[in-house]
């Protein structure tokens, strides 16, 4: 289900009957029609939490099912409001910037360690970010929450993309990624992470950053 941009911070979904989504609890702001929304804890495909385990930080961003005929405002906090829509690839993204998704999405977890090794945890330490990233894959949208807007940036081969680790807001397609320090250790990489590192996303897809350094 497609959602209709109201503004920069405010999306609009429409339920049919027979239709599931996913949002974050507190997320909804109005609504119209027949909608039901129930706390979850355990549904989904593959496990909401399963899904948004961030074991180190002990850390659950917690979701409702949102179902029945109408339609439906997100926003939360006054954040920007980035959708993406998937057309069967995989989005990886952090779980408390999750505002709404299809729930026709399969859902997963992928363990950052895996993209880099060793250097995929030290990001998890030094960023704050967890060890674990959430995925959704397959064919729907998603409605992601960033400081200060965002923009899309193009990975191609051969030309990797580094970012400031406190601005990486999430990404999609055939991508690696690893904490590098190219500059140096006590030079200042970025407007926020206060540390030499910045984190390169190489292969072929998109990485979505925010503008700001700021976390949610």
């Amino acid at each position: 289900m497609p959602f209709r941009e109201v503004n920069s911070k405010m999306v609009e979904a429409t339920l049919s009957p027979g239709q599931k989504m996913f949002s974050q609890r507190g997320a909804m702001l109005a609504y119209r029609g027949d909608v039901t929304f129930t706390p979850n804890t355990a549904g989904g495909r593959g496990g909401v939490m399963s899904m948004i385990g961030r074991r180190v930080a002990d850390e659950a961003a917690p979701l409702m099912t949102v179902e029945g005929n109408g339609t439906v405002m997100f926003g939360h906090g006054g954040h920007h409001i980035q959708v993406v829509n998937l057309t069967g690839e995989t989005l990886y993204v952090e779980a408390d910037r999750l505002l709404a998704f299809d729930g026709t999405l399969q859902q997963g977890t992928m363990f950052m360690g895996s993209q880099g090794g060793v250097m995929g945890m030290v990001r998890g330490q030094v960023t704050g970010q967890g060890l674990f990233t959430t995925t959704l894959k397959g064919h729907g949208a998603v409605a992601v929450m960033a400081h200060g807007g965002v923009i899309e940036l193009p990975i191609t081969p051969g030309r990797p993309v580094h970012v400031d680790p406190q601005a990486y807001v999430a990404h999609h397609g055939d991508v690696r990624n690893k904490l590098s320090t190219a500059l140096g250790w006590r030079d200042m990489v970025g407007r926020g992470s206060g540390e030499a590192f910045q984190l390169e996303l190489s292969g072929s897809g998109a990485v979505y950053v925010q503008a700001s350094e700021e976390k949610l």
